[in-house]
């Protein structure tokens, strides 16, 4: 049977009833399991390499992104194991010249060490040709731009080309579009944003239906150790269930937030792709389910930037995004390419009304 996202969220990956135990089982604190004598390990050997906590969890994160998952530490170490256990020397690679800064730092530095030539490329295009690369990676929507790629136009375009696509889910999640189901190769995403939402642990994965890679990838980790700890794994299946609540009511709080910013003369450059207006909206209408929790505008300049956010009340200054609490930050403090007055705001969950309100008194006390 096929159920809609909300049910999916809270029972992905949960092990089948047993009469008098849990309905997700706790975290399991262990390193090291009991081996057979003769045999060896039995199903948990150690940690590093399998473990009962973060296996229930790559099973939910596999269900909703539709392939099989590996959770890594953070979204970056996800990023990068992908990259360096899939390219060698004398490989090219494509990466969002607009997207998420440390992959375009991590392609300056690691990869061109290694002798990997990277071409930055930027999501809303154009596209250049893409024979003679190994893998295309797009983050959409971009962070912190929002710009949108046409996933399955550029997967198509790729294998053309006889390259992979990897697609960062990051700010969409899997409740908002699926990659793989477009025909992209691999996913990744970093899971302390949205899909965990409470801004407590660090979390990322890769995902993908090709067993091979899923191969090189696991093998990548089990040597490298990048592995996300049994408490982490096991608040971020809790928080999971309540996905589907969170984003609808970070969507809603977006798109009155969207409208609210584009009537004002005091604000410019508001981008949701959400908003009809938006560059993005003809692709993102078409290929997501529902529109991330993010709104970008500038406000002229980084001084008018501290003032709203010293007035507004409900909005916390800080550098993450997809949590219950609305935040926001100036990104060319963090390294983007952005304006000074250019903001990323993150809605949380909030009641509508306060948060616009909230968001309207501090614009007003700023000018």
């Amino acid at each position: 049977m096929s159920y809609s996202d909300g049910t999916r969220s809270v029972h992905a990956g949960l092990p089948e009833p047993v009469v008098g135990e849990p309905f997700l089982p706790g975290p399991v604190f262990a390193a090291p399991y009991h081996l057979d004598p003769v045999s060896g390990p039995g199903r948990h050997g150690y940690a590093r390499t399998e473990q009962p906590t973060r296996e229930a969890l790559e099973a939910a994160i596999g269900e909703l992104e539709g392939g099989p998952a590996l959770a890594f530490a953070s979204g970056q170490a996800a990023i990068s194991a992908m990259l360096l256990a899939l390219v060698k020397a004398g490989d090219r690679v494509a990466l969002p010249g607009d997207g998420y800064f440390p992959v375009r730092a991590f392609a300056r530095g690691a990869l061109a060490d290694l002798g990997v030539d990277s071409v930055l490329v930027p999501t809303a295009g154009p596209y250049p040709d893409l024979a003679g690369l190994r893998l295309v990676m797009l983050e959409t929507p971009a962070n912190p731009g929002l710009d949108v790629a046409d996933i399955a136009a550029l997967a198509d375009a790729a294998h053309a080309a006889g390259a992979l696509l990897a697609v960062d889910n990051t700010a969409a999640t899997p409740l908002g579009q699926n990659p793989l189901a477009l025909g992209a190769d691999l996913v990744v995403a970093s899971g302390t944003k949205a899909l965990t939402g409470h801004s407590d642990l660090l979390l990322g994965y890769v995902a993908t239906r090709d067993p091979a890679l899923l191969e090189k990838i696991e093998t990548w980790r089990k040597l490298t150790g990048g592995v996300p700890g049994a408490f982490d794994c096991w608040l971020a299946h809790r928080s999971m269930a309540t996905m589907d609540l969170r984003l609808a009511r970070q969507t809603a709080n977006a798109a009155a937030l969207a409208e609210l910013l584009a009537g004002r003369s005091d604000v410019t450059g508001v981008r949701w792709p959400g908003l009809p207006t938006d560059p993005s909206y003809p692709v993102a209408s078409k290929q997501m389910r529902r529109i991330p929790g993010i709104v970008a505008f500038d406000l002229g300049s980084a001084e008018r930037v501290a003032r709203f956010l010293d007035a507004a009340k409900l909005v916390f200054a800080a550098t993450s995004f997809g949590g219950v609490h609305t935040t926001a930050d100036r990104r060319a403090q963090f390294g983007d390419d952005t304006a000074p007055g250019f903001v990323r705001f993150s809605c949380g969950i909030e009641d509508t009304e306060d948060l616009i309100a909230d968001v309207t008194r501090a614009l007003d006390a700023s000018r």
